[in-house]
């Protein structure tokens, strides 16, 4: 059903789930199955806003694509700034190789003219980022980054009205602290993301202080926190869910031994898996899992842009 209907619809928006009745239908006469399918289509597509609506959205600041630049790949999608919700399918195009900032703003505005959107743009970036755009680091792209101005270049691919551009951990913590876990707590509040590295990011009463980088704190057994205890060393080293929440522990311990924080957000992969190894433990802070998992990046870029201020000068 949704291979034939989708010449019918915008491209990139969510198709309804099919029910069990609309199952029995399909398996009729072929007639009958055409028939169907045209009226899901029609029916799909009065349900469904057209991108032009989002546009509209836009203006009252309502809407916001988003994009995560990821190493391998680069994916976007319109998230609802009132919900938190994602608006269209992801669309996602493999990283241009060596991610130098030439083909990595083509991408990006490429992306943006997948969705004919002109509206505000909110870009994760592996990198630390000032508010004015300039990249101070690179991870998983090119060091050409450095110095080089994020805002400006994203602008100019895309055309967007409006562009703001943060680091990627940074982005997912947005999302977390806005419509996730994180969602009306004060204090300090930690996320923390366990994948290749460690990715960090900090907020005090919700506001985010940008560009830490604790998965890099030395732990007291003279490792780097993230070469001791991120995702990928679990899967490296064969360690059991256990064992690996023992080395977890320590590093979050330093992270209290600092900061003091009152609520620990985990997120990466790992965190759909929870069950397995955070009853293991053994932290003073509260800890929970993040529930925004894969869309975390995608709707803290686009969900910057409700605290965003462009900077006049760079």
């Amino acid at each position: 059903l949704f291979t034939q209907t989708s010449t019918t619809l915008k491209r990139g928006l969510i198709f309804r789930e099919l029910t069990s009745k609309d199952a029995a239908k399909l398996t009729g006469r072929p007639q009958r199955r055409q028939c169907f399918i045209q009226q899901a289509a029609r029916a799909t597509a009065t349900k469904m806003p057209s991108l032009s609506g989002f546009q509209k959205d836009a203006n009252n600041g309502k809407v916001a694509l988003g994009i995560d630049v990821g190493g391998t790949g680069i994916k976007g999608a319109l998230v609802s700034l009132e919900t938190g919700q994602l608006l269209t399918e992801r669309y996602r195009i493999p990283t241009p190789s060596g991610g130098l900032p030439v083909g990595v703003s083509k991408t990006v505005g490429e992306i943006a003219k997948h969705f004919d959107w002109t509206g505000p743009l909110g870009v994760g970036l592996p990198a630390a980022v000032r508010p004015c755009g300039t990249v101070l680091t690179a991870a998983n792209i090119d060091n050409e980054w450095i110095g080089a101005n994020a805002i400006d270049l994203f602008s100019a691919a895309s055309g967007c009205s409006r562009v703001a551009v943060l680091n990627d951990a940074d982005a997912a913590g947005e999302a977390e602290m806005i419509f996730g876990a994180g969602r009306g707590r004060s204090g300090l509040t930690v996320m923390c993301t366990l994948g290749t590295g460690i990715g960090t990011a900090l907020f005090i009463d919700g506001k985010l202080v940008p560009n830490t980088e604790l998965g890099h704190i030395m732990l007291p057994n003279g490792v780097e926190g993230e070469k001791y205890a991120s995702d990928s060393v679990r899967k490296n080293e064969d360690l059991k869910y256990k064992q690996w929440a023992r080395r977890v522990s320590e590093y979050l311990n330093q992270l209290e031994a600092l900061l003091w924080p009152d609520l620990i957000i985990i997120g990466g992969g790992v965190s759909k898996k929870s069950e397995k190894w955070m009853p293991y433990l053994d932290v003073k802070t509260e800890v929970v899992p993040a529930q925004m998992l894969n869309e975390a990046g995608i709707v803290g870029a686009a969900s910057y842009m409700l605290n965003f201020e462009e900077v006049g000068t760079h």
